[in-house]
């Protein structure tokens, strides 16, 4: 005997937005955990303000949906690079679920969480918290946030990752030196367009930079790129890593590149790329020396180091 199920679709108002077994879902980002690859160290447990993950039998898992924002803070705490971003059918967030959530776990959490929020640029969502706060009248002191210092002219943001900033030079001559030539020796540059096989990466020493780092240093061509051949990514934004790690391990194992330099922002989520470096230097047969170079959002070396 066959037993057909039928799903209730309806598409309302929002066409992302649709009712699928009386559960209201729409299109948009989250988080992707791969039990594979997390060795369940917790890091990103601990890092969730929102409470949207927990260690379940030795792995991390997302409890609920509802409690996931998708901004995808918790990537650059996972030290093997097991988290992601997708877009897909999951519970629109909810704001109002996660402070009922979090709020009896103290003030210190509430403003991890409403900061983060503000971090992002969320300002609907940080009012929607602040509301909540004010509605419940709950004891949290939120001058704490509101008070801290204000970018993009007065407006709610600050993360690591998105803050807007501007940075006034007042005299061009005393900066660093600019070079009028590029440096750059091949194109496609970005890292889903490269094939691992062509000649100009035989034995060459490769630079694999974060997207931001370019348009961050003023010096990048001539102080960075002269002499190495470019693969660009972003692990924030960017689909596709397994295959990032697969092109990478084929650069060291058949082009047999010299070595590899990952060159990233300071910002927590850039880290992932580092991560995808390490998982294609640990699957390769051969050995490489890779090196990380960290740059500060106004363009200067915050570190260099052979890892």
């Amino acid at each position: 005997m066959v037993i057909v199920t039928f799903v209730t679709f309806y598409a309302i108002q929002c066409p992302y937005l649709c009712i699928i077994k009386n559960k209201i879902t729409m299109k948009r980002t989250i988080i992707k955990i791969d039990e594979v690859t997390c060795n369940g160290c917790g890091l990103c447990v601990s890092g969730c303000h929102e409470g949207a993950l927990q260690l379940i039998n030795g792995k991390a898992v997302m409890v609920s949906e509802l409690y996931c924002d998708g901004l995808g803070a918790c990537i650059g705490d996972c030290p093997v690079g097991a988290i992601t971003l997708e877009e897909r059918e999951a519970e629109p967030y909810s704001e109002e679920a996660v402070m009922e959530r979090i709020s009896p776990k103290g003030e210190a959490v509430v403003l991890a969480h409403l900061k983060h929020l503000k971090d992002h640029n969320e300002n609907e969502l940080l009012q929607q918290g602040i509301d909540y706060i004010q509605k419940n009248k709950l004891p949290i002191k939120i001058d704490s946030i509101m008070d801290k210092e204000q970018h993009n002219d007065g407006k709610a943001c600050g993360c690591p990752g998105s803050q807007p900033k501007f940075f006034t030079k007042p005299d061009l001559k005393q900066s660093v030196r600019y070079s009028a030539e590029s440096e750059l020796q091949q194109w496609p540059v970005q890292l889903h367009l490269l094939n691992p096989q062509v000649p100009y990466l035989k034995g060459a020493d490769l630079l694999l930079a974060a997207d931001c780092t370019a348009f961050a240093m003023a010096n990048f061509h001539s102080d960075h790129l002269k002499g190495k051949r470019l693969a660009i990514a972003c692990p924030k934004l960017d689909h596709g890593k397994d295959i990032y790690i697969d092109k990478l391990t084929s650069m060291i194992d058949d082009a047999k590149i010299n070595t590899l330099t990952v060159m990233i922002m300071e910002v927590p989520c850039c880290g992932g790329l580092l991560q995808i470096a390490r998982n294609a230097a640990a699957k390769a047969a051969r050995k490489v020396p890779v090196k990380l170079i960290v740059v500060g959002l106004q363009g200067n070396v915050i570190s260099e180091d052979w890892v």
